[in-house]
């Protein structure tokens, strides 16, 4: 697998398909394999770049403090180790926050950006939920944090439907979990992201999409990031939760790929 040295670790990365570059962002669980039921169909159309974040997955990091900024220049360098120039770029959660640091900062790198369960910055809400999810972890450790997990990220119907899906996906989760010490700085790293006073510098192509039933970013929040950016459209998913690309993942497909044709 090929990865990047950077100051603080090893970056590990995939290239996949044919076509204009296409940088996937995945949000707070940091792993590129997020993005696998989507590469099928992904990879017929563009060249697809996904890579795990600076300590999670297959990483190596010795980061000890953890800033979306960091990870916006982790894309940045991939990006250039690459040779590329401009790209599409659709950032899930913490990787739609990557995309608002680049739409505002990079403007020039960018063709069209899909920012995907995102938030220009914390509310009571938000702080509640992921205050409470970082408890969790100090209090139970990383076990119960992610046994917990799938109940913010997807929907109750999807869970309920198949329990051996359920146990695969938490299972997986566990077994690839950084330490406590690397959840909790991440989680922190959330917390303390506002871009509210920057958004309105993003002049790239942008769309802001959401599912209605999503409990942890929910679509208030996207309504106010849509709202700070100058022509952004707006899509609201009726069902699929704060991981849509994956419950609903035809929908999702059928709305975000005229933003980045």
């Amino acid at each position: 697998m090929p990865s990047l040295e950077r100051p603080d670790g090893t970056l590990v990365y995939d290239v996949a398909g044919d076509g204009p570059p296409l940088m996937l962002v995945t949000g707070l669980g940091g792993s590129r394999r997020y993005w696998d039921n989507l590469m099928p169909a992904l990879t017929q159309r563009f060249t697809v770049i996904t890579h795990d974040h600076m300590g999670t997955g297959e990483t190596t990091s010795r980061r000890t403090v953890h800033k979306v900024e960091a990870l916006a220049d982790d894309v940045l360098a991939l990006a250039d180790h690459l040779g590329i120039g401009r790209m599409h770029l659709v950032g899930h959660s913490t990787g739609a926050a990557v995309g608002q640091i680049l739409g505002a900062e990079v403007p020039e790198r960018l063709d069209g950006l899909v920012l995907y369960a995102g938030w220009a910055g914390p509310d009571p809400y938000f702080d509640l939920c992921f205050s409470v999810r970082k408890e969790l972890l100090l209090a139970a450790g990383a076990a119960a944090y992610h046994r917990a997990t799938p109940l913010f990220l997807y929907p109750a119907r999807w869970i309920g439907e198949d329990k051996a899906r359920l146990d695969r996906l938490i299972a997986g989760m566990i077994a690839s979990s950084p330490p406590v010490e690397t959840l909790a700085g991440r989680v922190d790293m959330l917390l303390d992201f506002d871009r509210r006073k920057s958004i309105g510098r993003m002049r790239a192509r942008t769309l802001v999409i959401s599912a209605d039933d999503d409990q942890l970013t929910p679509p208030h929040l996207s309504e106010e990031l849509a709202s700070g950016i100058s022509g952004a459209r707006r899509v609201r998913l009726p069902w699929g939760g704060h991981a849509a690309s994956q419950t609903a993942s035809e929908a999702f497909l059928d709305a975000i790929l005229p933003a980045l044709i």
